[in-house]
Order: C-alpha cells, then structure tokens, then sequence
C-alpha cells in the first residue's frame, strides 16, 4: 500500500505534490500545496484511507505560515498517512474537505476558532470550541497568545442555533440534564416525539491543556497531565501520549514496561466498560443493570488502589517506560479479581440477554448504516457495532499487543443493542488479555532514560484504542524540553459527530440512550438559559445574575 500510494501521488493531483517521505516504518508523510489539498485527500478515501484528525499548527515564527496536517488510517496495511501542507499567515485560506470528509468538520473549525484559518466551503462555519464572547482576531494557540491570556467579559452574547426543520419544536437538553454524564447542550428538534435534527453545543469550558504543555511544563510532566483529559482513560492517554515521544526521540522502551502498559489499559478497559453497563441500565431506568455492574466495577477500582496507590489517575505511564513493576504477589491478587468479576459479570450478561425490556429499548434504536458509520469516520463499540471491523490493538500494534491473541467483537445490527453486546464481549476479552499479560511478562527493566534534548520539530503520531475508540496524539517535538504541538482527538470527538444521523428519525424518549451509547466524555460548562414558559423566549443567564440568585436562594434558605 505504501509503495502504491507513493507512485500514485508522484503522477497525479495537477502537480500539487511536493514530495511523499517515509516516515518510519508505520507513517507516510505526503506534502502538497494547498491548492491540491482537497484532491489529495480525495484520493486518500478512495484509496480506503480512514479519517483520523486535522492538525493546525502555528509555523509563523520560523516559516510566517501556518501549517495543516489531516491524518489518515489506512488499517489493515498497518499504515498511516499524514496530509501536509500550509499557507502564508496574511491569508491562511484552504479549501474545506469536510463536503468529502463529513468529520473533518470538526477539526476545520476548531483550526479556525484556535489558529484563525478559514476554510472556503465549509457547510457550518461556526464556532466550536472558542466562547461565544471570545473576542475576534484572538486565535489562543498562537504562539503570541499567552498562556493565561483573559478576555474582557461580554454580557448577553450567545450561541445562534442552527434553523429548525419545518413544523418542528426545538427542545433544549443541558447544559444540565439528568440525562447527560456531564454539562452540554443539545437542541433537538422534534415533530410530536419525532426527532428531526439536532444542534450540540460543547467546548463550553475549554481548559487549554494542549496550550499549557507547548508553555509550561516540560516533556516528563505532561503523562500526569494527558492522564487527566479523561476521567476514566488516564493510562490511554498518557500511554498515546508517551509514544509518541518514544517515537520521535528514537527510543525503545523495556519489553516488561510494554507489557505492564497493556495490563493497565485492559484494566481501565474493564472498568470503563462496567461503568458504562450501569450507566446504560439507569438511561432507560433499569436500576439493577446499574448496581450490579457497578458492584462489579467497584472491585476493579479496589485492586487499582492496590497496584498504584488510586482508584483513579494511576500515575503508571511515563516516557520511557512504567513508574512500578507487577510482583509476583500483585499478580496473584489481579488473577483472583478477575476470576470473581468474571464469574459475576458472566451472571449478569445471561440476565441482559433473555431481559426483553432491554431488548424494546436497545433494538433498532438509534440505527446507523454500515455506510454512514464509514461516512461519519465512528470509531470504537459505536462502529464495530455497525459493522466496522476496526480496533488498533489489533490493526496498529503497540505495547504488548502484537504477543497477544484475542478477537474484536464485531455485529452488524448498527443499534444501541449491539453496541452493548460489543462492550459485553469486549470485557470478557479483556480478561483475557490480561491472564496472557500475566503468564507472557517478561523479566527486565521497567524503565530508560530519555535523551537529555530530543531534537526539535519532528513530527510523530501514536494511536491507542480507548474503551470508547481510538484515541489519537499527534506531536511535533519543541525546544525548551517541550513538544511545539500536541494534538489530542479523543474517540468522543469523532463520534458525538455522528450523534445527530443516529437522533434522527428516532423518539424523544430514546434520546438518552441513544448518546449514552457512545459513551460520551464532554468538558464542563459555565452557562445556563433561561426559558420562559409563557413567552416561549429564551436568554443567557449572566454570570452576575447566577451568582446573585445563588445568594439570595442561600439566604432564604
């Protein structure tokens, strides 16, 4: 596939080629000028390329442009290809691929709202992850930004929402619903209970951690940092995270560390898995779903306090290697966990797959063709539930993974019932998984050094397979002992994106369960809206005003 494609790109796209490097034994590294980006990226999906990210990074210090990169997977050839290319920063213009890729659309806007791109042809030129008050001409991730940059507050600004269908009702969910994980807005738009479309708003407490590493702290400080992007997929982020720094500083890590990396990514791969089971039962109010998987999954964080000292941010991930080593003594311990859980867990998927009121709210609900889930570029549960066989355990090795043997659940019923009997099955594999870790550990050191300066501005790019999806780090190495760039694409990022093709057509009162199936991870908010029930009016609550009622409601109180 690499050879084809680099005999294809040195003849084709109108001359637009600059040159196609090899870039390790994994990444192909295609360069072109941004008139011929949109048919490079053309050419990429037609060749079965899968979208992962776009990438912005500010190159106006030493080159005065700013660069793009839209990564892409191409999964069964174990190979992934990065698209270049830049513009000048006086005119930072490049034809949108999102018409072609309907998830790049994501990435074009946030590149807008952080680096101040603009995209020609985008359908949905709207902010995304900047405040509605943010001031214009202020692009954060510039490098002439600082780090602790405030803005001057602005009363009475909000979010336009998209038109409504025709003869539909728009009902607000969040930013605070007890539906929802966390703090996010969705207008949905109905006709009776029949969802039409939808609107979401998110981003809404941007916390800058990709801005705090590129300033602040150095490449040993930024593992304990990734950990905390996600409360539940700490190890995947400082485990994607550490590669690629792995890969660009030219260092290979103890084989026993490898090891120890998997044995901690299936573990919070269980956990998250039995979390999301109980959260499942409680969306379409079965409550015993609910306390016997997390009765389960408390034992789980049991033995993670046992291993690293937390429940949670186990603090195991750095460059280099592990920071402890599995005793003979842990091992036993991990080996009785798992032969509890699994024996409970075993119990409890018998009770969901005979219960038919599971079945009535999980069957044909939330329905996404094979096709549109390879349009949407969906990752994870969501689309090997859809009949997308993808897992980069599997395609992508990493860690210990290439020693292992375990199979990647794939059903073809494209619902919210087949996403739960992938996270099902995926839990028992991971139990396996963990025994072969066990009984394969080699013996050896947990731990090298890194070099004392990795040199700067090479590029790398690390996948590792979150419960939820690929979870996807990009960095260009730095001076100052810190990465230039970090890109971090969570697998919800891709996936809440095609939230909206799931809702429609659907009931309301399937809602719930239906974004809970992608197990969504959203940040946190600092807005409420205000809806008048007479008037039917709405209007954003000041900060001012929230905390003048919270007073007055405490003192009445």
């Amino acid at each position: 596939m690499r050879r084809q494609l680099t005999d294809r790109f040195r003849v084709t796209a109108d001359n637009a080629i600059i040159g196609v490097t090899k870039a390790g034994a994994h990444r192909l590294d295609i360069d072109v000028e941004r008139r011929g980006l949109k048919e490079a990226a053309r050419m990429l999906v037609e060749a079965g390329g899968r979208y992962l990210v776009g990438i912005g990074c500010d190159n106006i210090a030493r080159e005065h442009s700013l660069g793009l990169i839209h990564a892409f997977s191409f999964d069964r050839d174990d190979l992934f290809v990065c698209l270049r290319t830049s513009a000048p920063a006086a005119d930072p213009t490049f034809d949108s691929i999102t018409p072609l890729i309907l998830n790049a659309g994501w990435s074009e806007r946030e590149c807008t709202d952080l680096l101040g791109m603009r995209f020609c042809g985008h359908p949905k030129p709207k902010k995304l992850v900047l405040a509605d008050d943010w001031p214009d001409g202020v692009y954060p991730l510039r490098k002439d930004v600082p780090h602790d940059f405030v803005p001057p507050a602005a009363e009475n600004v909000a979010y336009v929402l998209d038109e409504a269908p025709p003869g539909t009702t728009t009902v607000p969910v969040g930013p605070f619903h007890p539906s929802l994980h966390e703090p996010a807005h969705f207008a949905v738009y109905v006709d009776g209970e029949t969802i039409k479309g939808c609107d979401y708003r998110g981003f809404m407490t941007h916390r800058g951690i990709e801005k705090l590493c590129t300033t602040q702290v150095s490449y040993n400080e930024v593992p304990f940092i990734a950990e905390r992007i996600c409360g539940i997929c700490g190890s995947v982020h400082a485990t994607a995270y550490s590669q690629a720094v792995e890969q660009a500083a030219g260092i290979a890590i103890p084989r026993r560390a490898e090891y120890i990396r998997t044995l901690m990514l299936e573990i919070e791969r269980i956990h998250s898995h039995l979390l999301w089971l109980g959260v499942a039962g409680h969306l379409i109010g079965f409550d015993t779903v609910f306390m016997q998987a997390w009765r389960v999954r408390e034992q789980i964080m049991w033995l993670c306090e046992r291993l690293t000292g937390n429940r949670k941010t186990y603090g195991m991930i750095i460059i280099g290697g592990v920071r402890r080593d599995i005793t003979p003594e842990t091992a036993a311990d991990i080996r009785g966990v798992l032969d509890t859980i699994e024996t409970e867990l075993r119990g409890l998927k018998r009770a969901i797959e005979h219960d038919t009121a599971i079945h009535k709210r999980t069957k044909d609900v939330g329905v996404l063709s094979t096709a549109e889930t390879i349009q949407w570029s969906l990752v994870g549960p969501v689309a090997r539930a859809r009949g997308v066989d993808i897992d980069a355990r599997r395609d992508h090795p990493y860690a210990a993974y290439g020693d292992l043997t375990f199979d990647v659940p794939v059903f073809t019923g494209c619902d919210v019932w087949s996403t739960l009997l992938v996270r099902l099955l995926e839990t028992f594999e991971s139990i396996g998984l963990v025994r072969q870790v066990l009984d394969k550990m080699p013996a050896g050191p947990l731990f090298v050094p890194c070099a004392d300066e990795i040199p700067p501005w090479r590029h790398a790019l690390s996948v590792v397979e979150a419960p939820r999806g690929e979870a996807v780090h990009y960095v260009v190495t730095g001076e100052e002992n810190r990465p230039d760039r970090w890109r971090v694409r969570a697998p919800t990022y891709p996936n809440l994106q095609g939230v909206p093709a799931m809702l429609l057509n659907e009931q309301f009162a399937d809602f719930p369960i239906i974004l809970g199936s992608i197990d969504p991870c959203f940040s946190c908010t600092d807005r409420v809206v205000v809806v008048d029930g007479a008037a039917g009016a709405t209007r954003t609550m000041t900060g001012a005003e929230l905390s003048e009622l919270s007073r007055s409601r405490t003192r009445k109180a």
